[in-house]
C-alpha cells in the first residue's frame, strides 16, 4: 500500500455535488492498493500514520501525532498512486489492485484506521469521480509505501 498524508487545516471530498467526507484539523491520507497488499500492510500503515509525530507542540516543534492532537483523519482511495511512468508518456496502472482485491482491503483499511484513532474517520467513495479540497498546513506532505519499510 502506498500512501500520500498531508497535514491540513481543513480538508473536504465531494462526489457528484455532495460531501462525502470532510474535516478540520488532521489528515488528508490518499491511499493506493497493489495485489499483493494485506492485512499486515493495512495494520502497519494504520499505526503509523495514527501515531506519526507530524504536528507541533508547545514549542512549535513536530513532535505530536495525530491521536495525541484528537486530530481528524480524511482517507482517500487514488490508484493511481500506483503508477509506472517507466516506459513512455502514458502511465500504467497495471500493478494497482482491482476493485474486487482493493475494495475489502480499502474497507478495513478504514476499520483499522477507526480503530487505531479510536473515532470515525472521513472518506471518499472507493472507484468515484471525487473532488478533493484541502488547506495543507506547513505544507506538510509524506510518502509511505508499506512494502519499503524505511
Amino acid at each position: 500500500m502506498r500512501v500520500v498524508i498531508q497535514r491540513t487545516k481543513e480538508a473536504s471530498v465531494t462526489v457528484e455535488g455532495n460531501v462525502t467526507g470532510a474535516i478540520q484539523k488532521g489528515l488528508l491520507v490518499f491511499v493506493g492498493i497493489e495485489n499483493a497488499d494485506s492485512v499486515e500492510d493495512i495494520e502497519w500503515l494504520a499505526g503509523k500514520i495514527v501515531n506519526m509525530r507530524i504536528f507541533d507542540d508547545a514549542e512549535g516543534v513536530m513532535n505530536l501525532s495525530l491521536k495525541e492532537v484528537n486530530g481528524d483523519l480524511l482517507l482517500v482511495s487514488q490508484f493511481t498512486l500506483h503508477a509506472s511512468t517507466k516506459k513512455g508518456n502514458r502511465p500504467s496502472y497495471i500493478a494497482a489492485a482491482k476493485p474486487d482485491i482493493a475494495i475489502p482491503l480499502y474497507e478495513a483499511f478504514i476499520q483499522q484506521l477507526q480503530l487505531e484513532l479510536g473515532k470515525p474517520i472521513g472518506t471518499g467513495i472507493f472507484g468515484a469521480d471525487m473532488k478533493v479540497q484541502l488547506l495543507n498546513d506547513g505544507p506538510v506532505t509524506i510518502l509511505v509505501d508499506s512494502k519499503n519499510k524505511e
